[in-house]
């Protein structure tokens, strides 16, 4: 119903706007780079071929490696180890604000002539806090008692939640930061597109060769079933 409702939404206030908007007439001169979408893809691939964007391209598609498991894997194992789902979506809720203030505040720290130094001052606590999520995944189980989890134990989650935010909207706005300042102003939206793109599909593919490798990489054992290992799935039905 919630996803139905966003959804009606989402379409009837683009169609409005598609219908009801009405482009700016007066022509403004400026200095047109593409003229169509054969130009802007040949632009593209000049662009990617620079040394500077091939190494930048390489350092937004493997940055995420490090974490990727953590953020694609502990919502999932939670729910595996019993934590209800509407409580982990609960959760967000206090995150709603924070994710609004954290891009105004980080946004002064990227401001500056060197925007991705916020980004690599980031990096190591958002690893720490990989290791914070497994250990949260661990202690579940633990403090489980008759199918429910204590108070401190949410509050922990969301305290960790929380740093994590942190750690990942100061990465989020000093990439964007740099692809603004690096992107030429005449070609300002294919390039900033370009980049964000790349950026985009560096956080994508990490996380879903990790959730492919989750099963491969799990450790199961057979109870009442001596020799067996139950690593895949066939073996666990059986």
């Amino acid at each position: 119903d919630f996803l139905f409702f966003w959804g009606a939404v989402f379409l009837v206030t683009t169609t409005l706007v598609a219908l009801l908007k009405k482009e700016n007439k007066e022509l403004i001169p400026a200095k047109e780079e593409t003229k169509g979408i054969t130009d802007t893809y040949k632009l593209l691939f000049s662009i990617i071929k620079m040394p500077a964007v091939l190494t930048f391209c390489l350092l937004i598609l493997t940055s995420k490696v490090g974490f990727s498991a953590a953020d694609a894997v502990t919502g999932l194992k939670l729910v595996e180890e019993g934590v209800p789902k509407e409580h982990l979506a609960l959760l967000a809720v206090p995150m709603v604000p924070l994710q609004i203030i954290l891009p105004l505040v980080i946004s002064k720290y990227t401001a500056g002539p060197q925007p991705l130094n916020t980004f690599y001052k980031a990096m190591p606590f958002r690893l720490l806090l990989g290791l914070e999520f497994a250990f949260l995944v661990w202690w579940a189980p633990k403090v489980k008692h008759e199918g429910e989890f204590p108070l401190y134990y949410y509050a922990v989650v969301v305290l960790s939640y929380a740093l994590h935010q942190i750690t990942l909207y100061s990465m989020y706005v000093a990439i964007m930061a740099f692809n603004a300042k690096v992107s030429d102003p005449l070609i300002g939206g294919t390039y900033m597109t370009l980049l964000n793109t790349v950026s985009n599909l560096g956080g994508n593919w990490p996380s879903t060769v990790a959730l492919w490798l989750v099963d491969p990489l799990t450790v199961k054992e057979c109870v009442g079933a001596q020799g067996h290992t139950c690593g895949t799935a066939a073996a666990a039905e059986v």
